[in-house]
């Protein structure tokens, strides 16, 4: 019998292997190790069962067993460790977390795991180039020295070892899987405070973000900054099907490993995800072009400095002809790509903004009025500051829709949609939230462009112009709220009566202090 493993078991069992690390290695390394044994489990699990399936099928068949073997969506090689000198195979083991849980006590179990990675990655290479270049189990910086390191990773192949992470397909489905390894990622970002910017953007903004860029079934879905690649997830599971691809861009490696093996845990295995700097040598392009996409989303880095402006005049995909922003806040650098990145006449794009973006003049000033004289700004929707654990501050989403331009199919919609959601939210110790109905009401003011008092505002273009472009969202919707008329004969009656029974609750101290003094 295999028992179907419930989420939160799976959950809690993976966020418990964790304790080995903790208080010793930063939350914003280890999780690294973390995802990557759950990675490697999970392909040794899948690998183990369907091997098991084949021996029941062909027997004592090897031979079809192994061709079988060799077609699976990832290939498990054999590892032979020869003897430096005599070069005689000293060792001789399936490349899988099984074989390294054997050998936990080896006094090398640390180049061990690195020798099975490297053999899984070169083996796959097609899928899995480069995902574990940044991973080193061996690491003495990030693990302790030897005898502590050993120890450290005996635990973590035991804690894998559990029966509640045995993620073989037939007990455990891989939506469970996908959804556990987001789990950890949120987990870890909460751990890694502000560091969790580099890799993390919170679900409920990474939902919203989704349904802002409302993704279709066919739709090629990109993201220039992805992360882990969890705002992409979103996207798709609002798509509906499986009819879509998706595409994303990440500057740094490991973040980058892990957008790779969160896209393979979710089924995703043809998503493009590319290492690369979007703003200065973008990958994803074709015939020397920005490749093009029915829907761009993005969280990027707030106004990320040093962003490549000294490049900008002289890029070859032209995509600051309306401005070069300033050198310190590439905000409107992004925002260019995505604009320029998403197809003519049709593409959306959704992305968040810190408020300055909305009102910030000189460079900035003069590329956002071209974008709103173009026709290209959709909505601007503000909300709750304290919803990212990297910043407190509150932030926008900007939604630009180029099938408003000349010969799309909104050609004639000339205004733009304010929406002040800033007041909506569950306050949370640490952090703010959103919730299910907080999204379902600005997806309906945005689905619905609907005038709301103190919540929305359509503005038409010559009230933006009116504003010298300014989108500061308090210039179009008005939530001043008046103060309540003070009676001051009622205050007056009320201070008189409290100090009435000051008085007599003083006489009563001061009989009860006597007593006491007896």
């Amino acid at each position: 019998m295999n028992p179907k493993i419930d989420q939160k078991d799976i959950n809690n069992a993976a966020w418990a292997a964790c304790d080995t690390f903790r208080g010793v290695v930063d939350p914003a390394q280890y999780k690294d190790y973390i995802l990557v044994m759950l990675f490697v489990k999970y392909i040794s699990d899948v690998w183990k069962d369907h091997y098991e399936v084949y021996r029941k099928q062909y027997g004592d068949d090897d031979v079809r067993i192994r061709r079988k073997l060799e077609r699976e969506r990832f290939v498990l090689p054999v590892v032979e460790l020869k003897h430096p000198e005599t070069g005689e195979v000293e060792d001789r083991f399936l490349a899988d977390f099984y074989s390294l849980y054997e050998r936990r006590s080896a006094a090398n179990i640390g180049e061990l795991i690195n020798i099975v990675l490297d053999h899984i990655e070169e083996t796959n290479k097609a899928k899995l180039e480069g995902v574990f270049r940044n991973i080193d189990f061996n690491s003495e910086a990030n693990l302790g020295k030897t005898k502590d390191r050993n120890r450290r990773l005996k635990l973590l192949l035991e804690d894998f070892n559990k029966p509640q992470l045995d993620m073989s397909p037939r007990r455990v489905s891989e939506d469970v899987i996908g959804n556990t390894y987001i789990y950890l990622i949120e987990r870890f970002a909460a751990d890694a405070g502000k560091k969790a910017g580099e890799f993390y953007t919170p679900h409920m903004i990474s939902k919203l973000v989704a349904l802002l860029g409302a993704p279709k079934p066919g739709n090629r879905v990109c993201d220039p900054a992805c992360g882990s690649g969890g705002l992409l997830i979103e996207a798709a599971r609002e798509v509906g099907d499986r009819n879509f691809a998706l595409f994303g861009m990440e500057s740094n490696g490991s973040t980058w490993a892990l957008a790779r093996m969160n896209m393979f845990l979710h089924g995703f295995d043809s998503a493009r995800i590319e290492w690369c700097d979007t703003l200065t040598s973008p990958a994803l392009v074709e015939n020397d072009r920005l490749m093009k996409f029915d829907v761009v989303v993005a969280n990027p880095p707030f106004s990320l400095d040093k962003w490549g402006a000294d490049e900008a005049e002289s890029d070859r995909y032209n995509r600051f002809w309306r401005g070069v922003p300033p050198k310190s806040k590439g905000d409107w650098a992004f925002i260019s790509h995505m604009v320029e990145a998403a197809l003519e006449k049709e593409g959306r794009v959704s992305v968040v903004v810190p408020h300055g973006v909305l009102f910030r003049g000189a460079a900035e000033g003069r590329i956002r009025q071209k974008m709103i004289e173009e026709n290209l700004l959709d909505a601007v929707i503000g909300l709750p500051g304290n919803l990212f654990t990297t910043t407190s501050i509150p932030v926008a989403i900007l939604v630009f829709d180029r099938s408003r331009e000349k010969g799309g199919a909104n050609q004639d919609r000339k205004d733009v949609l304010f929406v002040d959601a800033s007041r909506d939210y569950l306050p949370g110790k640490n952090q703010n939230a959103l919730s299910d109905d907080h999204i379902r009401k600005i997806m309906e003011t945005v689905r619905g462009r609907q005038e709301m008092e103190k919540y929305a505002h359509v503005a038409p273009f010559d009230e933006i112009k009116e504003n010298d472009f300014n989108l500061n969202i308090p210039r179009y919707v008005d939530t001043f709220e008046e103060e309540a008329e003070i009676d001051i004969d009622a205050v007056q009656q009320e201070i008189d009566q409290l100090e009435k029974e000051l008085v007599e609750v003083r006489a009563k101290m001061a009989v009860m202090l006597k007593e006491i003094e007896r």
